[in-house]
This record gives C-alpha cells, structure tokens and sequence, in this order.
C-alpha cells in the first residue's frame, strides 16, 4: 500500500445526497475506512447510513473542534468535504457565510498544511444568470456574480480556493442538477425526478414552471441534469489522481430541456406524460436560471471520467431500481442497472 492510500477517507455531509452516494461508492470498491462527518439533525438522511459501511460518525462541530486543536485522533488519507447547506432558497446569510464558507476553510487550509487530498464540493449556482457562460477556467470563475446567496457562499470558497493553492491537491466540483437516489430527505431541494414520480403516481400529472421568456416555451427551460452515479465515479477518480488539481464542472456537458425530463420519467412508468404549466412563487423569477450546461473539456483533459449515463437511462435506473423500490436507498451494487 502506497503511503498516501493508507488512513482514513473522511466524508463531510457523509450521510446526506451526494456525500452518502460517495460513501456507497468507497464501499462497493471495498473500502471501509471511511469517517463520515455530518450533522444527521431531525430529517431522515440517517437512513442513507443503514447501508452503508464505515468506521466512525462524527458530528460535524466536533470535527472543526479537532481541526482547529490540530488534534485528530486518527491518520487522514484524504477529505471529500460534501457538507454544506445546499437549500438555492436559504435567506440566512451568516448562517451560510459560516456553514459553506468558514467551515470550508478550516477544513481546507487544515488539509493543505497537512499533505492530504481535499475534494469539495462547489456549485454551478455560482453561474448567477449564465451571462459569462459555463467555463470552469480561473479567469471566468474570478468574474462570477451568482445570483442567490448560496451560490454566493461556494463562489467566494472557489476564490479563496484559487488564492490559497488548489494546485495543491485540491478539487473542486461545480455540481450541475444532480439527481437520484439519497436525496429523499431533501424536502423541497429534492429533485424534480423524485417530485414528479409521486405526483405522478398520485395524480397522473406532474407540475412544471411557466416560462416567462418568449425565447423560451412553458418547459422548455434548459437544465445540465447529471446522475449522481455518474458524480461518484468522478469524486472515486479525482481521489485517486492527486496530480489532477483545480475547479472543474460535474455535469453531463448536455442541457436538456424539463419537458424532456418529464418524458422521460412518465416513459419510466409507463404512463403518457400529462403536464401543467404553473406559475412561479414570487420572487423565484428573479432568481431563476434559464439554461445552464457544464463545460466539461477541462476535467475531460484530466482522463476523469465525465457523466456518460444518458438522461432517459439515468433517470430509468432511478424509477425502476430506488423510487419504485419499497427501500428506495442505495445498497450495495454499484453499476446502472
């Protein structure tokens, strides 16, 4: 065993959506030392722990305690830090200043002053409108104007990130709309795929936002709709090629309309799509981003896999293997099946 492949992977946010999808997939390449970092609260995203396998669950405090003493008691391999507050809605600034920001510091600089691999998670909320473009390049990312606090709080890490050295052993990811299994105990960040299923099975319809750009029909707003199957794969790679280092997309690289989605979910179930066309909460419209599609040639450059899954096929494993399923979370088996 290499030096750097010996200790343990710590997994920040490792039991919420795409923290306890990495965990699974540690697990299903046979690796159990693993430390999930979280705070499990009042939701049900403890269930996403139920089939998984690691050594420790530390409560997210405690950690930054240990952090800031310099005092873990245990060898690091490396920190994929997925603990953030992901709600795009979330009005508490200093809460989010705190929580995606400052947290993410301690963690980071810790990691670097400490030779450990340190992955984490950033946002394509940080596009704001899509006005600059979906480049992952440094000079565009020090431009960005993102549009809601939360993609504030990721984009201002992603500054300090390039400021502090993310040559050195650090990745980021700008996740695009991810979605699939885990991510139930989400409330209304849940993904549409997981809404319009269950409205779907109660109604026969599903409910989609009016458009109110003429360039753009009710539906055919455009989204970069990832698998987070296809996330895993990526994080797995990224841990593993500590020579590839900076901020990079996490999206299929192809937007993809809501219409198209939701044909996609009712072919699943096969049932004929019926959609309404809702009109946006107040407020929303301001903040609503149109289009949004990964530029993927950087982290192509690096040979980590990009998301491949197709949309109809990702979004078929997701309905028929986990949302149709009377336990819908990710077990053991890895591949799409």
């Amino acid at each position: 065993m290499r030096k750097e492949d010996a200790g343990m992977i710590v997994v920040t946010g490792g039991a919420g959506f795409i923290g306890s999808a990495f965990v699974w997939k540690l697990n299903s390449e046979g690796i159990e030392d693993i430390v999930v970092v979280d705070r499990l609260g009042t939701s049900d995203k403890w269930k996403n722990l139920v089939n998984r396998r690691f050594v420790e669950y530390i409560h997210k405090d405690d950690f930054l305690k240990m952090i800031y003493a310099d005092q873990v008691p245990f060898t690091v391999r490396a920190i994929v830090h997925m603990g953030a507050c992901s709600s795009t809605t979330e009005k508490d600034a200093d809460y989010l200043w705190t929580n995606n920001y400052l947290y993410s510091c301690r963690l980071a600089d810790w990691a670097i002053r400490n030779g450990i691999r340190f992955l984490y998670a950033s946002s394509a909320a940080t596009y704001g409108d899509g006005s600059l473009g979906f480049s992952d390049d440094d000079e565009t990312t020090a431009l960005l104007r993102p549009i809601n606090m939360y993609g504030y709080s990721k984009q201002v890490f992603d500054l300090w990130a390039l400021k502090r050295g993310a040559d050195q052993h650090m990745a980021g990811l700008k996740f695009f709309n991810v979605f699939g299994p885990n991510e139930y105990h989400k409330g209304d960040m849940t993904s549409v795929v997981f809404k319009a299923f269950h409205q779907i099975r109660a109604t026969g319809k599903v409910r989609l936002f009016k458009s109110y750009r003429p360039e753009y029909p009710d539906g055919g707003q455009m989204r970069d709709f990832v698998y987070v199957k296809d996330c895993a794969e990526a994080m797995w790679w990224l841990l593993n090629h500590r020579e590839a280092n900076g901020i990079f997309n996490l999206g299929s690289g192809k937007a993809r309309t809501w219409n198209d989605l939701m044909a996609a979910v009712f072919r699943s179930m096969d049932r004929h799509p019926a959609i309404d066309y809702i009109d946006m909460p107040p407020g929303l419209d301001e903040q609503y981003q149109y289009f949004t599609e990964a530029k993927t040639e950087r982290l192509a450059g690096t040979g980590c896999p990009v998301p491949s899954t197709s949309l109809e096929d990702a979004v078929q494993d997701y309905v028929a293997n986990h949302l149709a399923q009377r336990d819908p979370h990710l077990g053991m088996c890895c591949a799409i099946q």
